[in-house]
């Protein structure tokens, strides 16, 4: 009788120490949660970043105040969207209206952004020289050079046609001209690269702009506002 052979039994694997995946688990849990902590605190204490400005600084006081004089010319832009019938007139106030309005969302988040409350302190005061603490009271109400008074804005909305054109074209004139000085100053003396590459845009694009205007207002038979 042959006798069967007998294979030996293959040797089982060796069974996985328990807990081994778990610990590695919440070693690589730990190692995420220390990286995002430090993080966390380096922002905080603001290592590796470039000091914030300061609410006295030219780049706060510039979107501050330049925030504001945007305000003024979306509102009037936006008031021409309605009022006017003039198809050229109504193209220049919507490129006005959404320019601006995405210029002063821009330069008030950068106010967030660094902590600054979007309001406060006296106009054009950082800009120094003789633009320090500017004197509103010979401006009949107005916050900044260029900008309308109330009088002027309601006098605006009472019109309509082509004297509403002309009107809303010599503010806007007048408006563009007063922020020009500010936009300058900012291009040359602001420490925020984007500040001062913001401040050059608003400088050139208004230039060109008070160009096409005073053409349009010519056109209509009326002449500008004195230069603020």
């Amino acid at each position: 009788m042959t006798a069967t052979a007998v294979r030996p039994e293959q040797d089982s694997p060796a069974p996985r120490p328990r807990g081994r995946g778990l610990r590695a688990a919440l070693l690589a849990l730990i190692a995420v949660a220390l990286v995002a902590l430090g993080g966390g605190l380096a922002v905080g204490l603001g290592i590796g970043q470039a000091p914030r400005p300061t609410a006295d600084s030219v780049d706060a006081g510039f979107s501050r105040d330049m925030a504001v004089h945007h305000r003024q010319g979306v509102e009037m832009a936006n008031l021409a969207l309605e009022r006017s019938t003039d198809p050229e007139v109504r193209r220049l106030a919507f490129d006005i209206s959404s320019t601006q309005t995405n210029q002063a969302g821009q330069m008030e988040g950068w106010l967030s952004l660094w902590g600054l409350p979007r309001s406060g302190g006296e106009h054009m005061a950082w800009m120094g020289g003789g633009h320090t603490g500017h004197d509103t009271s010979s401006m009949d109400g107005a916050l900044m050079p260029g900008m309308a008074t109330e009088a002027e804005l309601a006098d605006l909305r009472s019109l309509s046609g082509t004297a509403f054109d002309v009107e809303f074209l010599r503010l806007m004139i007048r408006h563009h001209q007063g922020g020009f000085d500010m936009a300058q100053y900012a291009a040359q003396h602001a420490a925020e690269p984007a500040v001062r590459t913001l401040a050059r845009s608003i400088a050139d694009t208004q230039t060109a702009e008070v160009t096409t205007m005073v053409d349009m207002l010519t056109a209509r038979g009326g002449t500008p506002l004195p230069a603020p």
